[in-house]
C-alpha cells in the first residue's frame, strides 16, 4: 500500500510531465536544509532516476527568487559549455518544467517543489582522503567561477540577505546570547568566549569588500566537497550542484568554504577535538586545482584573500551553528540533542589550527599562483 509521502511525491512528478511508470524512490539524508528524494521510473525498458526536493521555506522565503537563480545560473553554464563540447548533459544540472512552464511546483499544502535529472554513473564524497577527488574539486569550483566570470552580477537574486555577512554573523550570535531562548548560555561560556577572541580575523575578508578591496562575483556560497558529482569510475568532476545559494560574493568565501570541509581531517560535527585539524596535504590539492583555473582571472587582493577566506567561512559557519544551539536548534537540521553545539566546537578547532598555519597557507597559493 501507498504511504502518504509516497502518493505526494508520485503527484508531484505528475507536475514535472515525468514519463513512464513510476517505481520507488529513496530519502536522501546528506543535506541540512532541504527535504531530497531519489526517485526511478519505468520508460521504454529502462530506469530513468529524478532528483525531487522539498525546499525549506523557512530558510528561503521566497524559493521562487532561488530557481529563478538557479535556472539562469545553470542555462548560462550549459550554454558555455556547449560552446566547446557536443553535450552538457553530465557537466551542469538540468532542471525540469511543470506542464505550466514553471521550475517548480506548490503543492496542496504551499510545500514548495523542483526536480532535476540525475546525472548518471555520478558519485559524491562528504568527506574523501583521495587527493585525486579534492584536487578535481578545487577544479570544479574554479570552473564555476570561470563559467561565470561574465554573468551580470547585479541580476542575481539576494535570496539570503547578508549570508555571508561575518559582522552581521557575529552580531546575531550577540543577539542569541542576549536573548538566550533555550537557556543554554550559562554551560557555553567558554565557547563564546573563545568565538570572540577570533572576531577580528573571521570578519577581516567582508570587511575588505565594503572597503571596496575585494570585488563581489557570482559565487556559489556553499563549496562543500559534497556539492559536487564526479565520475564514478575515474572520479573525474562533472558538476557543481545545490545551487540555493548563489548570490554576489566574494572568491574567497567560496574557496575558503571549500577549504573548510575538504580539507579537513574529520567531519564537521566530530567530537573528539584531538582528531580536528587542517590538513596540508589536502590544502594543497584543493588550492592546485582551483588556482591552476583560476589564476588569470583574479586580482592581486583575491589572491591574497583566499587563505583568510578559509579562516573567515571555518569560524563564521560554527557561530551560526552556536547561534543555532543557543536559539534552540531552529535553523540546522539536527540528529541528536547538542549536535549543534558539536558542529560550534569543531569548527572552532579547525578554525584555530588554521590561524597556527596562516603562513603555511598563504606560500601554498602563492606558490602555484607564480608557477609558469
Amino acid at each position: 500500500m501507498i504511504q502518504k509521502e509516497e502518493q505526494q511525491i508520485i503527484e508531484v512528478c505528475k507536475r514535472f510531465d515525468i514519463r513512464g511508470e513510476y517505481q520507488s524512490y529513496e530519502i536522501i539524508n546528506s543535506g541540512h536544509i532541504n527535504s531530497t528524494y531519489r526517485v526511478y521510473y519505468l520508460r521504454e525498458g529502462n530506469i530513468k532516476d529524478y532528483i525531487l526536493q522539498k525546499v525549506n521555506t523557512y530558510v528561503f522565503c521566497d524559493p521562487i527568487a532561488v530557481m529563478e537563480n538557479i535556472s539562469s545560473v545553470t542555462e548560462y553554464i550549459r550554454a558555455k559549455i556547449k560552446q566547446k563540447q557536443a553535450t552538457a548533459k553530465r557537466n551542469v544540472l538540468h532542471y525540469s518544467k511543470t506542464l505550466e512552464g514553471e521550475y517548480y511546483a506548490i503543492d496542496e499544502n504551499g510545500g514548495f517543489w523542483r526536480c532535476c535529472r540525475y546525472i548518471d554513473d555520478s558519485v559524491s564524497f562528504t568527506q574523501t582522503d583521495n587527493i585525486k577527488v579534492i584536487e578535481e574539486s578545487g577544479i570544479a569550483f574554479g570552473e564555476f567561477q570561470l563559467y561565470l566570470a561574465d554573468y551580470p552580477v547585479e541580476k542575481l537574486n539576494i535570496v539570503i540577505p547578508h549570508f555571508h555577512n561575518t559582522i552581521n554573523r557575529y552580531a546575531a550570535l550577540r543577539a542569541a546570547i542576549e536573548e538566550n531562548q533555550a537557556g543554554r548560555v550559562q554551560e557555553v561560556q567558554d565557547v563564546i568566549d573563545a568565538y570572540f577572541a577570533v572576531e577580528e580575523i573571521a570578519t577581516k575578508p567582508y570587511r575588505l569588500q565594503k572597503e571596496g578591496v575585494l570585488p563581489l562575483r557570482v559565487t556559489h556560497n556553499d563549496t562543500k566537497t559534497s556539492n559536487i558529482l564526479f565520475d564514478a569510475h575515474t572520479f573525474e568532476h562533472l558538476s557543481v550542484i545545490d545551487l540555493d545559494t548563489v548570490m554576489p560574493g566574494l572568491v574567497a568565501f567560496d574557496f575558503g568554504d571549500a577549504i573548510r570541509v575538504a580539507a579537513s581531517t574529520a567531519e564537521e560535527d566530530e567530537k573528539d577535538l584531538n582528531k580536528v585539524a587542517l590538513d596540508m596535504q589536502k590544502y594543497e590539492a584543493f588550492t592546485r586545482g582551483f588556482v591552476r583555473t583560476v589564476k588569470n582571472s583574479l586580482t592581486d587582493a583575491e589572491k591574497k584573500s583566499l587563505s583568510l577566506g578559509a579562516i573567515a567561512m571555518t569560524l563564521e559557519c560554527g557561530a551560526r551553528f552556536l547561534t543555532d544551539y543557543l536559539n534552540g536548534d531552529k535553523y540546522f537540521r539536527i540528529h541528536y540533542p547538542d549536535q549543534n553545539l558539536v558542529r560550534a566546537k569543531c569548527q572552532l578547532t579547525l578554525g584555530q589550527d588554521m590561524i597556527a598555519k596562516l603562513a603555511e597557507m598563504e606560500k601554498i597559493v602563492e606558490k602555484y599562483f607564480n608557477e609558469e
